[in-house]
Parts: C-alpha cells; sequence; structure tokens
C-alpha cells in the first residue's frame, strides 16, 4: 500500500542517515543534500493532485526524493525517470528503490544532465530540479520544451536557501513572460513554474 507506515517510518530513517553522513562532510559536493521531508512530502501530494504520468527529476543524489516521487506515482501508474552525474550515487538509489520495491517505476539514467535534455523527446508533467544551480540557465530552453503544455510543472529546489545562486534563472523564466512563478516556504524553498496557457 503506497504510503504506508512501514515506507513513512523507513524513508524517516533513510534521511537521518543521510543527514547524519552530510553533517560529517565539509565539502559540500561530498554531501547528499537530499531535499528536506516537508518538500519530498509537497511533491509526493503534488503528483496525486496532478495525476502525474511521467515525472523527470535532475538530481537523484541517493535517492531521498526519488523514493517519494516514486511511491507517488504507484497511485497514478505513471513513470520516474532520475538523472544523476555521480555512479555511485546512482547506484546507491537504485539500491533503496530496490528494497522500497519501487525500482520497476524508475529509469536510472547516469550522466551530465545537459546531454540528456539536449536529446530527450518527451513531455513531462512534472519536473524536479534540484542539481547544481550554475547550470539552470542552461538547462532552460530544454527544461521548456520537455514541460507538458497540458498543465505541466518544473519545481525548483533551493530558491530560498539559495537565493542568489537561482537569481539568474528566476529572472529569466520571469523575462519570457509566458510563466507563472510562485515561491513556497517549504525546506529550503520550492520555487514552482507552470504556463500561463496551454499553447505556449
Amino acid at each position: 500500500m503506497s504510503m504506508s507506515q512501514q515506507f513513512k517510518a523507513r524513508i524517516n530513517d533513510l534521511y537521518v542517515s543521510f543527514k547524519k553522513h552530510d553533517d560529517t562532510q565539509k565539502d559540500r559536493l561530498q554531501r547528499y543534500r537530499n531535499i528536506e521531508p516537508d518538500s519530498a512530502h509537497f511533491l509526493a501530494m503534488q503528483i496525486r493532485i496532478q495525476k502525474s504520468k511521467k515525472v523527470l527529476e535532475i538530481g537523484t543524489s541517493t535517492g531521498y526524493s526519488t523514493l517519494w516521487l516514486a511511491d507517488a506515482l504507484q497511485v497514478t501508474q505513471g513513470q520516474l525517470t532520475t538523472l544523476e552525474i555521480d555512479a555511485v550515487r546512482s547506484q546507491q538509489a537504485q539500491q533503496f528503490a530496490q528494497e522500497f520495491g519501487l525500482d520497476p517505476l524508475i529509469q536510472f539514467w547516469v550522466g551530465d544532465a545537459k546531454d540528456y535534455l539536449a536529446e530527450c523527446t518527451e513531455k513531462y508533467d512534472l519536473i524536479l530540479l534540484d542539481a547544481e544551480r550554475d547550470a539552470y540557465v542552461d538547462y532552460w530552453s530544454d527544461l521548456k520544451r520537455l514541460l507538458s503544455k497540458q498543465g505541466g510543472i518544473l519545481i525548483v529546489d533551493n530558491v530560498i536557501s539559495h537565493a542568489e545562486e537561482v537569481k539568474a534563472f528566476t529572472h529569466l523564466v520571469k523575462e519570457e513572460g509566458n510563466y507563472l512563478l510562485s515561491t513556497l516556504p517549504l525546506g529550503a524553498g520550492l520555487l514552482v513554474i507552470t504556463a500561463k496557457d496551454y499553447d505556449v
């Protein structure tokens, strides 16, 4: 059963262990930097509300958010593609997905997200962007192309905690004029982006 007590207990244990690891790492890149529980819960709710079928995650890390997304996609009978440049972390995430029995719902892709986005021709109902923030501006032209025109949403993490680092990206989207943006004070801050009109 999706979102069972067992799922919630185990996912909480994972978050605690990932957080303990991060607390011991001085180098930012050595940290797992998983999304916060409040943000993960919101994403899982959004998938259910939207009845998302196809979801893209940019930045798997060790798979904390991946598990939340896939668990929600069990309800909608959807599929998740998750991108991660670090093969070791992607493998860790795959192992957790197998433990949770969610691996049939997930395609794990290892490499530079820019390459995947440039070649992808899918349309996604929901895209979670939680990667290296200095790449977001370069991603934008592909992100808007891949976002479903029927109410698809892009959610960007860390927009409050790292506001300066996402400023150029946010400005770029606003300048376009065809998108609605809203910042939610959940976790490190989530920016929700959707097209104003379905024919954008």
